[in-house]
């Protein structure tokens, strides 16, 4: 039995030296760094506030309009800033909301709540972010010949009592009438509206006219289409609210006159889809600029 004896001597001792070499070995090694916590991520930037900006009205029912109009785009989009502004004659300004939103720190997309590239979208609003150097902003596109535009207008005739009916009638047409301006794109716009609107009702004849600054006006339009044997004649009131140009064009209807667009869902989601092309597009030039 001294054999086995002897071997399990030897090892035990191999065992013990390893393990004092490795003791001495690990007693030269440096400190372990105390742990230190996971990073905290940054804080995730808030979404640029939603600035809708429209014109203004001393009608009172103007403000009051475009308010109900941004809750139903408060609703579709929740937790969303959402502010309204307006260029002239109701308060909130457009440059005091600016001013806010600076001293905020907060970046902002302004929609124009304006329905073609007239002298307020290509010159009043970039005017208005320029006296504001420290805001990240952008203009979004005016309204424009969109679905959701052509959509509101269409339910809008049809609550005023257009029908299916008068979209194949020979006697039947419509007046588009909006503000007006002397920019020719304004006017190119509002006549792709009338043509996408003509074919939503059904081939019907759709003449823009204008309240001011070109023409034809509403009266005249009337006429034009009532030479060509169209006598019965709606008004579709291409304005955001209630005011005088709106009153002034449903006052010309030979027959109905459809209601402003104001808080229509389609418009809130246009109002919504503008807002979020203007985002995409600032994403896009943000990458381009790191590459």
């Amino acid at each position: 039995m001294t054999e086995p004896d002897s071997t399990y001597a030897t090892a035990a001792g191999l065992l013990g030296r390893i393990t004092e070499q490795l003791g001495e070995q690990l007693g030269h090694l440096p400190p372990r760094p105390p742990l230190t916590p996971p990073a905290t991520p940054p804080a995730t930037r808030p979404a640029p506030t939603l600035v809708a900006v429209g014109h203004g009205s001393r009608d009172p029912r103007a403000r009051a309009t475009l308010a109900r109009l941004l809750e139903r785009v408060r609703e579709l989009r929740p937790g969303l800033d959402v502010r309204l502004a307006h260029i002239e004659l109701n308060t909130p300004l457009l440059d005091a909301t600016l001013a806010e939103l600076a001293a905020e720190g907060r970046d902002a997309v302004l929609v124009p709540l304006l329905f073609a590239p007239g002298h307020h979208v290509t010159h009043d609003l970039p005017a208005a972010l320029a006296a504001v150097p420290g805001l990240r902003a952008r203009v979004a596109e005016p309204l424009g010949a969109h679905p959701l535009l052509v959509e509101a207008l269409a339910d809008r005739l049809a609550h005023a009592g257009w029908t299916p009916e008068d979209g194949t009638s020979q006697a039947a047409a419509v007046v588009l009438a909006s503000a007006g301006s002397r920019d020719p794109r304004s006017g190119a716009e509002l006549r792709r509206i009338a043509a996408r609107l003509g074919e939503r009702l059904g081939g019907v004849p759709v003449v823009p006219a204008y309240a001011s600054a070109a023409a034809p006006t509403v009266a005249e339009a009337v006429r034009a289409l009532a030479a060509r044997g169209r006598h019965r004649i709606a008004v579709a009131s291409c304005f955001t609210a209630p005011g005088l140009f709106a009153t002034r064009a449903a006052a010309d209807a030979p027959w109905i006159a459809s209601a402003p667009l104001g808080a229509h869902p389609a418009l809130a989601r246009l109002v919504l889809h503008r807002y979020d092309r203007a985002l995409r597009a600032t994403t896009r030039e943000r990458e381009l600029a790191t590459v």
